[in-house]
């Protein structure tokens, strides 16, 4: 005699999974999880909790993105938006931050300073843009 499986789950996301998560907030971390939907059955019927997706699910849901583009080749680092001055006393402003913008090599730039920021204004016929860096 075989056993009836048990049916693969369809896991809450966005809105409905916050509000199941704020009915279930008194009942343990696991069972939140399988009672949204984040669980795996095995072939012998065993449930398997996946508190990792859980977790994913219920951070893009409050709107924090985990993997925000992904690694686009696997190498180098992910842009911080943040520099800072050398011992040299230059700032270093990353490809990654230029080629975003579309620069090429000879680009020019007006450095207007401000009281606490520089502006790097792009000079070039009327295609003006502005970066800020602190």
């Amino acid at each position: 005699m075989s056993e009836t499986p048990i049916p693969q789950p369809v896991p809450l996301k966005g809105k409905a999974l916050l509000q199941k998560v704020k009915d279930l907030a008194s009942v343990p971390r696991r069972e939140k999880a399988r009672r949204c939907g984040y669980y795996s059955v095995t072939k012998t019927n065993q449930v398997r909790v996946n508190l990792a997706d859980f977790y994913d699910a219920v951070l893009e849901a409050k709107g924090t993105r985990i993997d925000p583009e992904g690694a686009k080749d696997g190498r180098g680092r992910e842009p911080t938006y943040r520099v800072s001055v050398h011992q040299n006393g230059q700032i270093v402003i990353g490809s990654t931050y230029t080629q975003s913008m579309g620069l090429k090599p000879g680009d020019e730039f007006e450095i207007k300073l401000g009281y606490k920021h520089i502006r790097l204004v792009q000079l070039e016929g009327g295609r003006e843009g502005a970066a800020d860096d602190e």
